[in-house]
């Protein structure tokens, strides 16, 4: 536990720090992106909560990291500070967007957080390499700095990497 960087709903965490793995739990309707640069070992996740700030523009401002639309722009202004240029050299991969909460598909949060993300990606220029996304189970997702390996965990699945 020591060596992990901790990112709550609605965080965003990137790092250089060898040694260090960031992680966050509970995915369930909420994405996780992931970005790894390989050349210079920066690791980046983001953990979004809903796809579009304009219903609480205010929540957007103190956490931007808890909407697609602000925490994408967020994560990529982070990664500009460790020198990277997301278009070129990044790997990006996404997990979580289920439907863990809502049976009947209402209000479909996860599978709009979905397309919401890789929208904003995409506009971005950029597209994720791997997903592990929808289904009914909740994820806890980790990056480690030093080799860009991603690992899920769901307590019905046990761990697997993507």
């Amino acid at each position: 536990m020591l060596n992990n960087i901790m990112v709550g709903i609605g965080g965003l965490a990137v790092s250089n720090t060898p040694g260090k793995v960031i992680k966050t739990m509970a995915l369930g309707s909420c994405v996780g992106v992931v970005v790894y640069e390989p050349r210079l070992k920066v690791a980046g996740l983001l953990h979004v909560a809903l796809p579009d700030s304009k219903i609480m523009p205010e929540k957007a401002v103190k956490l931007p990291g808890y909407f697609a639309d602000t925490g994408i722009r967020a994560l990529l202004k982070e990664l500009s500070k460790f020198g990277i240029n997301p278009q070129r050299s990044v790997k990006v991969k996404l997990a979580g967007g289920a439907n863990v909460m809502d049976a009947e598909n209402v209000f479909n949060i996860g599978k709009r957080n979905i397309l919401s993300v890789r929208k904003l990606l995409w506009k971005s220029k950029l597209s994720p390499g791997a997903e592990d996304i929808g289904g009914e189970i909740s994820r806890t997702l980790s990056i480690e700095v030093d080799t860009g390996r991603v690992t899920l965990y769901s307590p019905s699945k046990g761990e697997w990497d993507i």
